[in-house]
């Protein structure tokens, strides 16, 4: 057993701190939780590591999962329902969640909640951990004083996008798992099997043709220059990664990504799946129609639709309909315009966009199904392109020198 000391919330809100025994620093804050205090430090005594610290560190490293947020959100509306204590149904939320990121964030909730913070306004203090579509949805739900009822919605959300991210995820892995695995074997035949001939080559005072010469010259460049290259690439891919960060970089990026053909399009269809599903459910649960727009200019994903969204929030507020500015703004198709316009006049606009989400939904699978019809054959074709330069590189000079030998 080990010496820990300690600072945590009781539950009059005041700050606590001691020492206690425990086998370690996990151990030691399932002790104080039992005690009824929220731990906000552990330290060793005798050591020079924090367990919080490291704690943070690991939750920074692994990210938080779709699965873990939306199993806490499943958990969270159960035992609301159940009609538990708020200040229970989060002690229990923290000990039972397996994310050290979601672990983390509801410890500082217990405590922003205990203080007389809102849950909504307590939430918000974690954008990592919780999206501004999380956070507005369960101020929604504060409001309309309905908050397990949002959070039903919000479970859907959340599968939905997990959903979308994993089918386009799926697409991609084949072809970028190719595109690496050709790319090594460009590499290993450039530097080691091209110069097994380049000698042989250079003693029959043949004149070499294109590909051998090619194949010869990218081997000296890659022999004798590798270190500049290496460090072009990794200045390149730095400078965009950076770049990409910025406002006008992400949008370049999105722009140009919508404008690939294949691509393109299941980007766009993925994007009116996740805006159509979002803005129904915003919608039901009482968001009003410049704070939704808000939320999915923030929420989208893709730098270009959002500045479309900010110009149709910028003509309704000049006192526009929805439907007439999503005509006249980019990437919204005419089928989500027109039933937008439906649902504008008939007073139903919810179920025209949740019409649009399934709709959407089977685009996106037919998209995915096709991305990989398309990239297969692209894939053997570069395939054989690069097989078949070497081939040439290598057995047109050796075919030459067959026909020396027989003359």
């Amino acid at each position: 057993m080990d010496t820990y000391r300690y600072k945590a919330i009781n539950e009059a809100g005041n700050t606590v701190s001691g020492t206690l025994e425990a086998e370690s620093g996990t151990n030691a804050s399932d002790i104080l939780a039992l005690r009824g205090l929220i731990p906000m430090k552990i330290t060793e005594e005798n050591g020079d590591s924090s367990e919080t610290l490291w704690n943070r560190i690991q939750a920074l490293a692994e990210g938080i999962k779709d699965r873990d947020l939306i199993l806490f959100t499943k958990q969270f509306r159960s035992m609301l329902n159940a009609g538990v204590p708020i200040i229970r149904t989060m002690q229990v939320l923290e000990a039972q969640t397996e994310s050290k990121g979601i672990k983390q964030a509801v410890t500082a909730i217990i405590a922003d909640v205990r203080q007389g913070s809102t849950l909504s306004d307590s939430f918000e203090k974690h954008p990592k951990v919780f999206s501004h579509l999380y956070c507005s949805m369960l101020r929604a739900g504060e409001i309309s004083g309905n908050v397990p009822g949002v959070l039903e919605r919000l479970i859907y959300i959340l599968a939905h996008e997990s959903k979308v991210k994993s089918d386009i995820k799926s697409a991609m892995q084949y072809p970028l798992i190719v595109l690496i695995a050709l790319g090594i074997a460009f590499i290993v035949l450039l530097t080691f099997v091209i110069p097994q001939f380049v000698g042989v080559f250079s003693k029959t005072g043949l004149e070499l043709p294109w590909p051998t010469q090619v194949a010869i010259g990218m081997n000296v460049i890659l022999k004798n220059y590798w270190y500049i290259i290496l460090g072009l690439l990794i200045a390149v891919i730095f400078g965009f990664r950076q770049y990409f960060k910025t406002k006008n970089g992400k949008l370049v990026r999105d722009t140009f990504l919508l404008s690939l053909p294949v691509l393109g399009p299941l980007f766009q269809k993925a994007a009116m799946s996740r805006f159509s599903s979002i803005f129904a459910i915003l919608q039901s649960s009482g968001v009003p129609v410049m704070q939704s727009l808000t939320i999915l200019s923030d929420t989208i994903g893709n730098a270009a639709i959002a500045r479309s969204f900010d110009y149709v929030r910028e003509k309704i507020e000049e006192g526009s309909g929805i439907a007439l500015p999503m005509k006249k703004a980019p990437y919204f198709p005419p089928m989500v315009v027109d039933m937008i316009a439906i649902g504008e006049e008939s007073g139903n606009i919810e179920e025209m966009l949740r019409e649009i989400s399934k709709h959407y939904d089977d685009e996106v699978e037919y998209a995915v199904k096709a991305l990989s019809d398309v990239v297969g054959p692209i894939l053997i074709v570069g395939l054989a392109a690069v097989v078949g330069f070497f081939a040439l590189a290598i057995y047109m000079p050796m075919w030459d020198m067959t026909k020396m030998v027989h003359k």
